[in-house]
């Protein structure tokens, strides 16, 4: 890949005036700031707890989003979004689907489905998934990891397939004559990108993926570290290291000035985005997880079961220093300056998510959108 990319991420909330209204704005912001795609989230709740959604905390975002656990499907919606997208050539992507809820061989047709109708321009993002769209409806939530692996391998194993068919043991995802017959366009499958952690599933990134999009990972240093694991793990399989998109997708928060950023990063409904990060991180600032010394971050938090007494107490003990870690944060010469600390350490590809807009104060996030363009031109620049 040559020069720095970025994407959009829009969370495809249903809206009280339209459900694909707010995904097609992004998606002229997209082209207009000249972004190389647009990403849509796959879950079946928010990872924001429902009890904050109220119009105290999310301001006028709570009247036009009536409830923030309404999230639409992201393969139908993808779908209609390509059908708006003939002559902006964005690239359409799913970050990240769930290889836990979704059988691989349903997400290998929806993915080269859209492959086909897009000419090419699909990406399959995929990971674990998260407990929260897992375990409350019944999905085995044991071994996420071990399933994923089975996953891949089973998506990459039925488009190799060239349609004839195929048989294969697995513990989660056995193969019994199995036919996919759709096609690749013009010899190629969508590019596939993990979001990765753990140093196992750094692993599997290495071995299998085109690209690595890790969501939860703080500091530049530790992306460095992660991403020479990923390109150790493709070199012991034979594959070219360099070959593998180090991208990442986290939340920018800007304003004209630093105390308008400050503002928003210390309001209750973006502070609550830190509680989806690992204990360790709290730990570097001197404070424990409120859910526990171990707990492991967004992979396991359940948001819908959080009252709201419970969320603002936690919230209250996030500190200012840890929103700072998590986010790309300030004036757009600020958070540009900050992402070029992170391509310097290997990152070549940033999939944003606008956080600025989230301030309850209505002015105060209308003024924070020529900011968030004036990044998003200038990240075209890096």
């Amino acid at each position: 890949m040559n020069g720095f990319r970025f994407g959009i991420v829009d969370p495809i909330v249903n809206t009280r005036f339209s459900p694909a209204m707010v995904p097609r704005m992004d998606s002229l912001t997209a082209a207009a700031t000249g972004a190389d795609s647009l990403w849509v989230g796959d879950h079946l709740n928010a990872l924001v707890p429902q009890s904050i959604a109220t119009p105290e905390y999310f301001g006028v975002a709570a009247k036009l989003v009536p409830h923030v656990d309404a999230i639409l499907e992201p393969w139908t919606m993808l779908g209609h979004l390509a059908a708006h997208n003939r002559l902006r050539r964005l690239r359409l992507g799913v970050g990240v689907t769930d290889a836990s809820r979704r059988n691989p061989a349903v997400t290998a047709q929806a993915a080269a489905t859209l492959h086909l109708l897009t000419r090419g321009r699909a990406i399959l993002g995929i990971g674990v998934g998260e407990r929260e769209g897992n375990e409350p409806y019944g999905v085995e939530w044991t071994k996420p990891v071990a399933r994923f692996e089975e996953a891949i391998v089973t998506i990459r194993t039925l488009w190799d397939s060239a349609g004839e068919a195929v048989s294969r043991d697995s513990p989660y995802f056995p193969l019994h004559n199995a036919v996919f017959a759709l096609p690749p366009y013009r010899g190629k499958w969508p590019e596939i990108w993990v979001a990765a952690h753990g140093p196992r599933m750094l692993r599997i990134t290495g071995r299998y993926a085109d690209a690595w999009v890790p969501f939860v990972v703080s500091r530049p240093a530790d992306y460095a570290r992660a991403l020479e694991a990923v390109r150790a793990a493709a070199s012991d399989a034979g594959r070219d290291p360099m070959s593998i998109t180090p991208a990442v997708q986290r939340a920018v928060v800007t304003g004209w000035n630093r105390d308008a950023v400050d503002e928003a990063l210390d309001s209750v409904i973006i502070k609550s985005s830190a509680l989806a990060a690992p204990a360790e991180a709290w730990t570097r600032h001197g404070v424990q997880h409120p859910l526990g010394a171990d707990f492991s971050g967004v992979q396991d938090l359940v948001p819908q079961i959080i009252d709201q007494q419970s969320a603002l107490s936690y919230i209250a003990k996030v500190p200012s220093s840890l929103m700072k870690e998590i986010n790309f944060h300030g004036t757009p010469d600020e958070v540009i300056d900050q992402v070029a600390e992170w391509r310097d350490h290997g990152l070549r590809y940033l999939n944003v998510i606008s956080a600025s807009m989230l301030n309850p104060r209505l002015h105060k996030g209308l003024a924070a959108s020529v900011p968030h363009v004036k990044v998003l031109r200038g990240l075209k620049k890096l």
